[in-house]
């Protein structure tokens, strides 16, 4: 379908842009990517890393397009970050 691919194309750019292993970034049921951010130095392995992002395909592709900010999606509850590092306010939009 258009969603699952419009999905995993920004997920792979996202993932392009941010080697690493630091963050996983899930959109289920499409795809999930791991991911570095900036100036952070670790990894994590497939399974409970410490730090996860999901959220829903339709939230994922505002965020990605900037026409939803980080801010307001987590205070909406439409992101579940958990961790020190589960943070993509500096690395979305992906313009």
């Amino acid at each position: 379908s258009a969603l699952a691919g419009a999905v995993r194309r920004s997920l792979r750019v996202l993932e392009e842009r941010h080697p690493g292993h630091l963050v996983e970034v899930r959109v289920p049921p499409f795809a999930a990517v791991q991911i570095g951010i900036p100036g952070v130095n670790s990894v994590h392995r497939r399974g409970t890393p410490p730090n996860v992002v999901e959220t829903d395909a339709a939230t994922w592709l505002l965020l990605a397009s900037g026409d939803l900010t980080w801010a307001d999606a987590v205070a909406a509850h439409r992101v579940s970050a958990s961790g020190a590092h589960a943070q993509l306010d500096d690395l979305l939009p992906l313009r």
